[in-house]
């Protein structure tokens, strides 16, 4: 399949390349929130579609946890799958690439381009591993504006994420305050519940107690593969719903078990325990163990209010006109969580739409085709093209 017939595809932006931006080369460094400093910076990008004489049409876009900068399209003709939201990026879809300048980088402290744990420490000339800086949120985005700064866009048309991509985007907005037109903040929180810091926790457990993670130096042999597995079998489940679970496994045993063995052993009987290690096996293909340790404790350490009196006060500067959306079975983010942003954002008299969306897939609904989703994002984008930068 060529480039034409890749965009012709569900309206697909075709093949797509991924850039490569890179910023505190030495003597500079780029100094994180907690002093600790790094340099040279690499940061993975993609763009799709084409940013307007007037630089006036550029969406951010901010990924998820285990995302990327492949947020759209193919990297060649052979791909089977397209970037993680090739639904709602590109012609004729909500983030209309004939229209838009759609921009998506991966973070730092990933494993997909940009510095990362498994990138190679130039003190060292061998993989940083628990050399790397801690990072947080506020870390993330930074490089992100410094992004903006290089392409020359000095306002964005939008800026959208989701689960930990809205996250970035309270921190953007926060840190960044006059340089977004509007907002889609979905499936997020202003701040991490017990519970959600408990999941996270298990799964770095799982992470640090393989045998083969030597403290985070793996990278020339085994690799902790069954603590990641494990890792990401545990925060699969908390991105799904009761719901979506009972309808598409309910209690079905697997009628080809391979072996007496699986049975005997407790590994495999159900369909849904051969789903989740299915998952597993397929994350540690594509995600480093040390980069999953590092993202996790962020988004655990995330507060937006850090600085400020309350969630109101931090929300005080904020220009973009702005979306929330939640979704009813998400409970891992609930609706509480989303609404408090909301309310914080009317404070202020910030002009705010919500909406609790109708959805038995969990969490990661914003990442399931939906027609009726696909409204709401184009409704919204109209609105901001309405009014006067």
């Amino acid at each position: 399949m060529n480039n034409s017939e890749k965009k012709n595809e569900y309206g697909s932006v075709g093949i797509v390349e991924t850039k490569y931006f890179t910023f505190a080369y030495p003597p500079d460094e780029f100094v994180l929130t907690n002093k600790s400093k790094l340099g040279p910076v690499n940061i993975a990008y993609e763009t799709y579609g084409v940013l307007n004489e007037d630089k006036n049409n550029a969406i951010m876009i901010f990924h998820a946890l285990t995302g990327d900068a492949h947020a759209a399209g193919y990297h060649s003709s052979g791909d089977k799958k397209p970037g993680w939201w090739d639904t709602m990026i590109g012609p004729g879809k909500p983030f209309d690439t004939d229209k838009y300048f759609v921009i998506c980088s991966n973070i730092i402290g990933g494993c997909k381009g940009s510095t990362g744990p498994s990138s190679i420490n130039p003190k060292t000339s061998r993989p940083y591993g628990l050399s790397f800086p801690v990072i947080s949120i506020r870390d993330m985005i930074i490089p992100q504006k410094k992004l903006l700064d290089h392409l020359g866009i000095k306002k964005l048309f939008c800026v959208a994420g989701g689960s930990m991509g809205g996250m970035q985007l309270l921190q953007w907005l926060v840190s960044y305050p006059d340089l977004s037109k509007g907002a889609m903040i979905i499936a997020t929180s202003p701040t991490h519940t017990a519970q959600a810091i408990a999941f996270n926790s298990v799964g770095r457990y799982a992470i640090i107690k393989d045998p083969n993670w030597n403290s985070g130096d793996y990278y020339e042999g085994e690799k902790p593969d069954r603590g990641l597995s494990i890792a990401r079998m545990i925060g699969h489940i908390t991105y799904l719903s009761e719901e979506s679970m009972h309808k598409k496994f309910g209690r079905k045993i697997i009628d080809d078990k391979q072996s007496l063995a699986d049975y005997a052993n407790f590994t495999k009987e159900f369909e849904v325990e051969s789903y989740l290690q299915y998952q597993g096996k397929s994350f540690i293909k594509r995600f480093d163990a040390n980069s999953y340790l590092y993202i996790t404790k962020a988004i655990d350490n995330f507060n937006i209010t850090d600085g400020f009196e309350n969630l109101a006060d931090a929300f005080k500067e904020i220009k973009a006109k702005c979306f929330v959306l939640s979704f009813t079975s998400d409970w891992l983010y609930p609706k509480e969580q989303s609404i408090k942003i909301v309310k914080a954002l009317k404070i202020n008299g910030i002009e705010t739409t919500y909406t609790n969306f109708d959805s038995p897939y969990g969490h990661d609904s914003f990442l399931i085709y939906d027609e009726r989703l696909k409204k709401l994002f184009s409704g919204f984008l109209k609105s901001l093209e309405e009014l006067v930068l």
